[in-house]
């Protein structure tokens, strides 16, 4: 891959979109900042503010802002930023505009319900895209967008591209590095949601750091013997899109899966939860698919069943609680299956 990146489009005006799209303008890249809705994104332009997703923050005058899918086949790069559930929707609207061999990457973290996908592999069946990347790691959009130092990590099977993504993103507070493992930078931030919101949960219930670091080191083993079973490396889960992530999503209050959980803690019901949200909490939905994932591999993930319990069958925290810690004595090296 010779061709210099310069002419990108990020497709989502959520909140990390909007981060990276002012990342890239402001290392010099032409941005353009693709919304759903024209309303929107006419006030995008007129105000340069973006109060529904990214309050408080200026958007720069050269950066652009469009609801139009055409021009996308004129970039040297497209960026993936739509939430899990929406993102085929997007890509199915906008297929015609684009090439498989134009150069994607993808910033979702979730996993499709009904397909149980990853989202690089819905844009290579959607889009048939033959160039695709998955950036990832603790990244919370309020302060990547104030320049606090940050890692991330870049993963694609293409490794031109991977390193040329890189180089695209790297700033002096924005470090990426590089890992092939696609599966395992992919599933590490989706599943860390999942136990973002069981860490919430146990701060809502009143629970103090015990509770939290066995949520955070049973959730890691799950996340990694999922991982596994699905041919991702284990060593991937200690890394910045595993670990990182995890830590990031469980114990910062900005985390929206975590206020969800702390939530539902605390004694609120999901449904008014979920409607009184203006941004999407993907560990929810994450949990229905990721439970799907760990029957088909035979995995057992007993904190993700637990919060799809809660969160889809009315099951109480504490009875949830409750269970985890009465379940059958096993040596914590041991690998279990159904």
């Amino acid at each position: 891959m010779t061709k210099k990146i310069r002419k990108i489009t990020v497709l989502g005006d959520g909140g990390w979109g909007t981060t990276l799209s002012i990342l890239l303008f402001e290392k010099g890249m032409d941005v353009t900042l693709w919304s759903p809705f024209e309303d929107y994104a006419g006030y995008l332009r007129d105000h340069r503010l973006n109060p529904r997703y990214l309050k408080g923050v200026l958007l720069p005058k050269g950066l652009k802002i469009t609801s139009s899918f055409a021009g996308l086949d004129n970039m040297d790069l497209i960026v993936a930023a739509v939430p899990s559930n929406y993102l085929r929707g997007v890509l199915e609207k906008s297929r015609a505009f684009v090439s498989p061999r134009l150069p994607v990457v993808s910033v979702v973290k979730g996993i499709e319900e009904k397909t149980l996908l990853r989202m690089t592999q819905v844009i290579r069946r959607v889009w048939k895209s033959e160039r695709l990347a998955v950036l990832s790691g603790p990244t919370i959009a309020a302060e990547v967008v104030r320049h606090v130092p940050t890692a991330a990590v870049v993963s694609s099977d293409d490794r031109a591209l991977m390193e040329k993504v890189q180089d695209v993103f790297m700033s002096g507070s924005f470090r990426v590095y590089t890992n092939a493992d696609v599966v395992g930078v992919e599933l590490g931030g989706s599943l860390k949601n999942i136990i973002a919101i069981a860490c919430g949960i146990s701060d809502g219930l009143g629970f103090g750091t015990n509770a939290k670091a066995a949520i955070v080191s049973r959730g890691l083993a799950e996340m990694s013997r999922l991982g596994a079973a699905m041919g991702a490396r284990r060593d991937t889960f200690a890394g910045i899109s595993g670990l990182g992530d995890l830590v990031t999503t469980c114990f910062n209050p900005l985390s929206r899966n975590h206020s969800v959980g702390e939530r539902i803690g605390k004694g609120e019901r999901v449904a008014k939860i979920l409607s009184s949200m203006k941004m999407v909490a993907e560990g929810v939905l994450t949990s229905r698919s990721a439970l799907g994932l760990s029957k088909k591999y035979k995995v057992s993930m007993p904190i993700t069943h637990a919060i799809c319990e809660v969160l889809f069958h009315k099951a109480s925290p504490k009875a949830a609680v409750r269970n985890l810690m009465e379940r059958k004595k096993r040596a914590e090296d041991q690998d279990f299956h159904f």
